[in-house]
């Protein structure tokens, strides 16, 4: 069968230049009776896509094309599909794929999937990566996915912005709702990026009272007006110290080694600390004297499953809740990947795929 055409910007992977990325070309197989295609759209810049280009995971398939908050139009659907049609806008997230038979993919959290390989990501192949296999993202003319793992768009959403909501929504979405978050709990949300400045809009949606801890300064407005009822500056050890034993649920967004210690004191009696974002150890090893001594928990998160992910659009949707993002044109993705590791972008970028086409 013929095969698709496609271009996309990726990291090519040699020693000279091969981190950044560059226009290539690249062929698709044709959707599976179960998978549909998909023209991309728009597709949302995370954190975790520099940290796949720079094989800073130690597991980059390289050549690497990233990008996994997907808005798309349907193309063409394979014989066995039945939930979308051509035409249909739909979003994609960190998974195309799963073994979709072991316990987990059956109860729609395949981010955990028991499968021989795991599950399949948007880009750089298997969650057990296999050099023999590799999969490109959504910087991409087109997309191919498992229909399962293709969401629905809620007509309330701008899809200008909505991409971000596939990877920094249900990441953060998903320990939130886990915890139990509601009216009466006093949430902390730790570092204002892309992915903590969408948990302040759902933990707020959620009914809570949230503290956005920041160690800038100037983030302190800024948070405001995202919807924090209140702010900590983390280098301010007075605003600490009066937070102490505060926090029932604190939900740690930075994307780079941290010291936990500086935020366990923050948690009350039983409290939580989830970090999501960091894929590695903490700057310093656990004080268990302080964890125990309240019963506190220390846990992580990464993402979230299928239904997951179709119920934060559904969440994003029903409270009017929506990514701020700065679109941008593909030519500037290298400047854009600099400006995030810089900490220097309000909150989230979105490439305008459309500009792909006259690459």
């Amino acid at each position: 069968m013929e095969k698709i055409q496609t271009k996309g910007y990726g990291a090519s992977g040699s020693l000279i230049g091969g981190k950044t990325l560059e226009l290539m070309s690249f062929e698709r197989d044709q959707p599976k009776d179960d998978e549909v295609l998909i023209e991309v759209l728009y597709c949302g810049v995370c954190h975790s896509d520099l940290h796949q280009v720079n094989n800073d995971w130690k597991n980059t398939i390289y050549p690497c094309v990233p990008g996994h908050e997907i808005i798309g139009k349907v193309t063409a659907i394979g014989a066995a599909v039945s939930r979308f049609q051509k035409g249909d806008i739909v979003g994609v997230g960190c998974m195309i794929d799963s073994c979709k038979t072991c316990a987990p993919c059956k109860e729609g959290e395949e981010q955990f999937c028991e499968g021989p390989h795991g599950q399949t990501m948007t880009y750089n192949g298997y969650w057990k990566p296999d050099p023999a296999f590799n999969t490109f993202g959504g910087y991409a003319t087109n997309l191919v996915a498992q229909e399962k793992f293709v969401m629905n768009i809620p007509t309330d959403l701008d899809i200008k912005s909505a991409a971000p909501i596939l990877c920094a929504g249900v990441t953060t979405y998903s320990p939130l709702k886990h915890f139990g978050v509601t009216s009466g709990h006093k949430v902390g949300i730790i570092g204002i990026g892309g992915l903590g400045h969408i948990a302040i809009k759902i933990a707020k949606a959620m009914g809570a009272s949230v503290t956005a801890i920041t160690t800038k300064e100037e983030k302190r407005s800024a948070a405001i007006e995202l919807g924090a009822d209140e702010v900590i500056v983390s280098e301010n050890k007075d605003e600490m110290e009066r937070a102490a034993a505060k926090f029932d649920f604190l939900l740690a967004t930075i994307p780079y080694a941290f010291d936990v210690n500086d935020y366990v004191p923050l948690l009350r009696r039983r409290g939580a600390f989830v970090t999501v974002g960091l894929l590695g150890p903490y700057k310093q090893a656990t004080n268990n004297m302080e964890v125990a001594k309240l019963s506190t928990t220390i846990g992580g998160s990464l993402i979230g499953g299928t239904i997951e992910t179709q119920e934060v659009l559904d969440f994003c949707a029903k409270h009017g809740i929506s990514p701020e993002v700065q679109m941008i044109n593909i030519e500037e993705i290298n400047d854009a990947f600099d400006q995030v590791k810089n900490e220097e972008v309000r909150f989230r970028y979105v490439i305008d795929m459309t500009t792909l086409k006259n690459a």
